[in-house]
């Protein structure tokens, strides 16, 4: 498989956290606005990776998916069971808005967990040529 050459470092957990805001400032409650993260993290992660596989080789967008939908499926996936469930059990996803010191305390625990939880995942990916970079 090719690489996806692109470079997200911690732009999903950025999306991911995205979709917690949202959540909780239109009182989602808990699931709703974990799965609304969640999704956020897939489009939208899997979406730039791809377009920028089609930019910097000049192939047609959903081509540029297909090549990177394995090694994003599979980060984003521990990236993401990590960051909720770490914002899960701090106590951030169930704040009832965003200016709670929970909330903030929860996002700032969840970050590095997703990315740690995904860095061993990516460098396996990279190792085998599924990924280009984390």
């Amino acid at each position: 498989m090719e690489n996806s050459g692109v470079c997200n470092g911690s732009l999903f957990d950025w999306l991911c956290l995205l979709g917690l805001m949202i959540g909780v400032s239109l009182s989602l409650g808990v699931w709703p606005t974990m799965l609304l993260a969640t999704f956020l993290a897939f489009v939208v992660g899997i979406s730039l990776a791809g377009h920028s596989l089609m930019k910097r080789e000049g192939i047609q967008f959903s081509k540029g998916v297909r090549i990177v939908l394995l090694g994003e499926i599979v980060s984003i996936t521990v990236m993401e069971i990590a960051m909720n469930g770490v914002d899960y059990w701090v106590g951030g996803v169930q704040a009832m808005s965003l200016s709670e010191p929970v909330f903030w305390i929860g996002l700032f625990a969840a970050i590095p967990a997703g990315y740690i939880a995904a860095l061993p995942i990516n460098d396996w990916l990279i190792s085998r040529n599924l990924k280009k970079c984390h």
